[in-house]
Parts: structure tokens; C-alpha cells; sequence
């Protein structure tokens, strides 16, 4: 019997504005521009950019070399909103 793989639950949606918090890229932040649920990675706009060697085709007829977004795992990246709860609830508790 073949196993079936499941699919991942991913924390954060597309759209969604997210940090890096490992990895080559910690500390960036960026939009999510695709999530892979099958994969539970996400694609993060300007993170985990890499160079794709494309030859000339009808859609590009020069090739060359192309720089790309890469998927990156989900457990790597931390939604914004999270953090501005966090910032929130710690001013105010300092406020009393």
C-alpha cells in the first residue's frame, strides 16, 4: 500500500507580511508570495533569492542567468502581526 503524503498546516497565508527568523536570510522581511502545502515551504518576496540558468526560448529569447525567489520552509519565517502583539503586550504591561 503506498503511503499518501500529508499535507502540512502552514502558519501564514499569501499575502501576508513575514520575518526571517533563520537561516542566510534572518532578519529579512518580505511578502508572501506563494505557500507550498504540500512541501510546508513558502515563497518569500526579495528572501532566499538564487540564480537560474534559463536557455533562449520563445518567452525569453536571450536566456541568460535569472535571479529568483526559492522556496523557504514555513517554520523558518514568523508572521509581522505576531511580533506587534508581542511589542504591544510588553508596552503595556510596562505601563502597568
Amino acid at each position: 500500500m503506498a503511503e499518501q503524503k500529508k499535507r502540512q498546516k502552514v502558519h501564514v497565508r499569501k499575502g501576508d507580511k513575514v520575518v526571517v527568523i533563520t537561516g542566510k536570510d534572518k532578519g529579512k522581511q518580505g511578502e508572501v508570495k506563494t505557500v507550498l502545502p504540500k512541501t510546508g515551504c513558502v515563497v518569500v518576496e526579495g528572501v532566499n533569492m538564487v540564480k537560474k540558468h534559463t536557455k533562449p526560448s520563445a518567452r525569453n529569447m536571450q536566456g541568460g542567468i535569472i535571479e529568483m525567489e526559492a522556496p523557504i520552509h514555513a517554520s523558518n519565517v514568523m508572521s509581522l502581526e505576531k511580533i506587534e502583539q508581542k511589542k504591544a503586550a510588553r508596552k503595556a504591561k510596562a505601563n502597568g
